[in-house]
């Protein structure tokens, strides 16, 4: 048995069952059972630590300082002499993310700057060529998450505004930096021989996070011969979609999706605890503990992983509001972190209080943000009889029984009173642990047509079904939207019960900047009417229009379900979706 092979049959046996079907990696070519095997240790670990290091953190106001200050190579290049991270120390980085519950960990091998923070033999352009400090901190970070049961992962920027034949220039060095005579091929070429030593010199490497491959195509790129080069190296490891291609998992950045990405893909948020990456010395705009559990929550209830980020100081220490955080959400974690490792989404619809909901095989967690006056929690549409309850870190009763409503069959649990929270954890989500003594079963639970006084009905994206493999939800200024419609085959569906035979009008609250107009889709329903449409520009993909559609829907009483696909695009992607609003017909 090859080494591949004998990996995954090791951690195939070694997962739990799987509560859900797993969207693999078409370009692998591995069998769904496979693609769970070789991703079944990212999945259980659920939250990991991403960290953003480099020379930027001299200036001290975040990764992208040579940009954003218009600089010349030249100068940026006299930030390096003064990196010099004496107080650097691997174990103590390695140590506190695992207090705080990670078990993996993100780090920035070379950020959009060029800089190598390991002794690269491509470049003097590195930790080791170019600054005092002469110890190899990947190195140092690679045995200590050995030590104490860490993934480590590498993240890689594929954009490189120092190599001289990385393309394009920036626009404000073109005179001193001429394009003449630059190769791109060239620095592929380059940036494989770097990535060649990243996954050959310390040990097994969980991630490679690839980031700024947005100026070229994967074809520019060659990306399929540079992933096939790292798995060849490290069969085992998990590759982003970044480099241009959708590989192992999807990284929304910045935001949480208002849902589960389609047909079982894999995705992980990533996220600042302020609003920079890199150390910024003036950023004090920190989430509060409490913001970040309830992400993590959220998170874990869609199918995701949280990747949290740091940015340490040019001597190589967290900055201590990064450090307090981490350790208070690790005491939650210790308490509820069964709520979290290994559990798969939220098999529920909406919940009718605010929290969130994981499983695990025959268990669901109830994530309780607010707590209810009454004590009591609805699961709505569970017909599986629970078998018992508890909340994790209280010996406070919770009664769980099986009921009929009249919206269909549900868990109720109810709580004898409020527990008093454990110091360090106030204000922080209780969680309250359901068993049950056989296999999970949920109704299809469909809702009614919810119409306003004046007749009119909204089919918000947040309630859309999404089928195919590359739209999502996301979430743009607070709302919800169908984003990255990149694909002719993904539809957007609702399935309503309306209560009487109503004439509507259709429109459409979309979003489609100048370059992707013109784009035309369908609006259909199960009994074979269509409207056609077509997108106009809004402005951008931020900025949000009405479209009206032209004719009518007769929507008959009883279940129906009304559908948006995409017929043509007009550049590569179609729109984004916040609603389909229904308006009665005069």
């Amino acid at each position: 048995m090859g080494l591949l092979s004998a990996l995954l049959c090791s951690a195939l046996t070694a997962s739990t069952q799987l509560d859900e079907p797993l969207l693999p990696n078409p370009n692998t070519g591995e069998t769904e059972a496979e693609f769970a095997a070789r991703t079944a240790w990212w999945r259980e670990a659920k939250f990991g630590m991403f960290i953003h290091w480099g020379v930027y953190a001299v200036p001290a106001d975040g990764e992208w300082h040579l940009n954003s200050h218009r600089m010349q190579v030249a100068d940026y290049e006299k930030y390096a002499p003064r990196f010099n991270p004496v107080r650097y120390d691997a174990e103590r980085w390695v140590r506190l993310a695992k207090a705080a519950g990670m078990r993996y960990i993100v780090i920035t091998s070379k950020h959009h700057d060029g800089f190598a923070l390991w002794p690269t033999k491509q470049s003097d352009w590195s930790i080791a060529g170019r600054t005092p400090f002469r110890r190899d901190p990947l190195k140092e970070l690679a045995e200590a998450c050995r030590k104490h049961g860490i993934t480590l992962g590498f993240y890689h920027s594929i954009m490189d505004w120092h190599h001289p034949d990385y393309l394009p220039r920036r626009p404000w060095e073109t005179q001193t930096r001429p394009a003449a005579g630059a190769d791109l091929d060239r620095y592929i070429d380059f940036m494989k021989a770097q990535l060649t030593e990243l996954l050959t010199q310390y040990g097994r490497i969980g991630v490679l996070w690839f980031d700024g491959g947005w100026e070229h195509s994967a074809d520019e790129l060659r990306a399929k011969e540079v992933v096939a080069m790292i798995r060849r190296l490290q069969p085992w490891i998990l590759i982003n979609d970044r480099i241009n291609l959708p590989e192992d998992h999807a990284t929304p950045e910045q935001h949480i999706p208002a849902g589960a990405m389609p047909g079982g893909r894999l995705w992980e948020t990533c996220m600042t605890m302020n609003d920079n990456w890199g150390y910024h010395r003036q950023d004090n705009n920190w989430k509060s503990t409490q913001d970040l559990v309830r992400k993590l929550c959220d998170i874990a209830s869609k199918g995701g992983n949280f990747l949290l980020n740091v940015g340490p100081t040019e001597l190589g220490e967290i900055p201590q509001p990064s450090v307090e955080r981490l350790e208070q959400i690790g005491r939650w974690m210790r308490v509820n972190g069964a709520a979290i490792y290994g559990t798969t989404k939220s098999p529920l619809g909406r919940l009718p209080f605010e929290g969130r909901v994981t499983r695990k095989g025959r268990t669901l967690y109830v994530h309780a943000f607010e707590w209810p006056e009454d004590g009591r929690f609805v699961l709505p549409g569970v017909q599986t009889a629970p078998s018992k309850a508890r909340l994790l870190g209280s010996r406070v009763r919770v009664q769980a029984a099986g009921v009929a409503t009249e919206a269909g069959p549900a868990t109720v649990l109810r709580v004898a009173s409020k527990p008093k929270p454990a110091a360090g954890l106030e204000g922080l989500p209780l969680v309250i642990e359901v068993e049950y003594a056989a296999p999970i079963q949920v109704a299809r639970i469909v809702p009614p047509l919810s119409v306003d006084a004046q007749g009119r009905a909204s089919l918000l994206a947040s309630d859309a079904v999404l089928k195919g493999t590359r739209a999502f939800l996301e979430t743009i200024d607070g709302v919800p939207n169908v984003g990255g419609w990149l694909d002719l085959g993904d539809t957007v569906e609702w399935t309503v019960r309306v209560p009487k035979t109503e004439i509507y009008r259709v429109e459409l609250e979309y979003a489609c900047p100048p370059d992707q107009a013109g784009g035309t889709f369908e609006v259909s329903t199960d009994d074979g009417q269509r409207l056609g449409g077509t997108t106009g520009n809004t402005g951008s993909w931020r900025r949000f229009d009405t479209l009206a559609l032209a004719g009518t829907l007769t929507l008959r009483q009883g279940e129906r379900t009304i559908r948006v696909r995409p017929l043509r695009f007009r550049g590569n992607a179609l729109m984004n979706l916040r609603r389909v609003t229904l308006v009665p017909a005069p």
